[in-house]
């Protein structure tokens, strides 16, 4: 018998499925985001239930529970981290995903750079909002900071990643999203060579179709499995 929780989440999982889709129709999109869980909602034994209700890519935000869950879960999800990562954390983090969310120095570039064994894909982390509590780089230095990421070669960024301000309006963040996007597309020709700029890492429980409908290839959930919201 299955146990209630993952009744809720298998539920709430349709939900959203059904709202992606539908803001996939308006945005005229052929494609479809990829969904990622944050799992820091759910301890070890608890992702049981995420993988009853049918997810299969999960995101962690600290370096000791995303070794801890990966040890017991490897062979059921992809992870992903996605909170910030200190330079120290990065050998723990390495081995454990095949994708980081959350790169916003060069020093954080460089440790990832010593300590991979093969190649590491990124995406940048940028502060659309510019709010001084978010972590990430400021659009304008983007460029920037790619010119000088592209010296260290076992590191590859594959796209761009903002967390927007939590609003009870998710119109009133659509342009933040928009302005990542067209950052994106313009950033992906001038490194055209360099690197392959097609992820969007972008929206979340509150906000994710508006994120779909300006192009998010993947967007971030928790809360919206539990509540429904």
């Amino acid at each position: 018998m299955t146990d209630p929780l993952t009744e809720r989440v298998r539920a709430n999982l349709a939900r959203v499925q059904d709202r992606v889709a539908d803001a996939c129709a308006r945005a005229g999109r052929a494609d479809s985001p990829r969904l990622l869980v944050a799992s820091k909602y759910w301890d070890v034994e608890g992702m049981a239930s995420l993988a009853e209700a049918g997810i299969w890519l999960v995101g962690e935000n600290r370096a000791e529970e995303l070794v801890e869950k990966w040890a017991r879960w490897h062979d059921v999800f992809e992870f992903h981290f996605i909170g910030h990562l200190q330079s120290r954390k990065a050998r723990k983090v390495l081995p454990c995903v095949s994708l980081i969310h959350s790169v916003e120095s060069v020093s954080l570039v460089e440790e990832l750079n010593k300590r991979a064994s093969g190649e590491v894909r990124v995406l940048l982390e940028v502060n659309v909002s510019g709010e001084e509590s978010k972590y990430g780089i400021l659009p304008a230095a983007a460029e920037a900071f790619l010119e000088r990421a592209a010296a260290f070669e076992r590191v590859r960024f594959v796209g761009l990643m903002t967390m927007a301000p939590l609003v009870t309006d998710p119109e009133s963040v659509r342009p933040l999203f928009r302005e990542l996007r067209k950052l994106r597309d313009r950033l992906a020709e001038v490194f055209s060579g360099r690197y392959e700029l097609s992820e969007l890492s972008m929206g979340m429980s509150n906000d994710y179709e508006v994120a779909v409908e300006e192009g998010a290839t993947i967007i971030r959930l928790g809360s919206a499995l539990l509540s429904g919201t």
